[in-house]
């Protein structure tokens, strides 16, 4: 998946959410396409902004006394996301399990305000510029 978004005064700016497989790809207003580009589905009902919906949703959850949370789903999400970055960066695969039992830190040991210790590293692919994870050094 692709997310981009840019809002900045007197830009072009775009919201839009794409997803790529073997077939073809999604955007997710509701538009599939083929490989080719050309269009082989195209949602036909009724639209909204969907800035505005979760506005709605927000506005709905205090006004119910409903709250909307979201945490798993976007912990999951975040985590697929390391998954993904760390396969690039080693060329490796980085499974579920590897990184759930991993002992890697990606943030400091302790949060609090004032200078952070950590070396900034800016990882280059195909060069091992992420934490070994066990499966990746003893092919596990």
């Amino acid at each position: 998946m692709h997310s981009t978004i840019r809002q900045i005064n007197g830009c072009a700016n775009i919201h839009e959410e794409i997803l790529v497989g073997t077939k073809g790809s999604c955007k997710l207003e509701g538009t599939i396409f083929d490989r080719a580009g050309k269009v082989v589905w195209n949602y036909e009902g009724a639209r909204n902004n969907p800035i505005v919906q979760e506005h709605v949703d927000l506005v709905t959850a205090i006004r119910t006394n409903k709250p909307v949370n979201t945490a798993e789903e976007t912990a999951i999400s975040t985590l697929v996301a390391i998954m993904g970055r760390d396969s690039a960066y080693s060329g490796k695969e980085v499974t579920w399990g590897d990184l759930m039992q991993s002992a890697v830190r990606l943030g400091p040991t302790e949060y609090a305000m004032g200078p952070v210790d950590i070396k900034a590293v800016i990882p280059v692919p195909g060069e091992g510029g992420i934490p070994a994870y066990r499966s990746l050094t003893t092919g596990n």
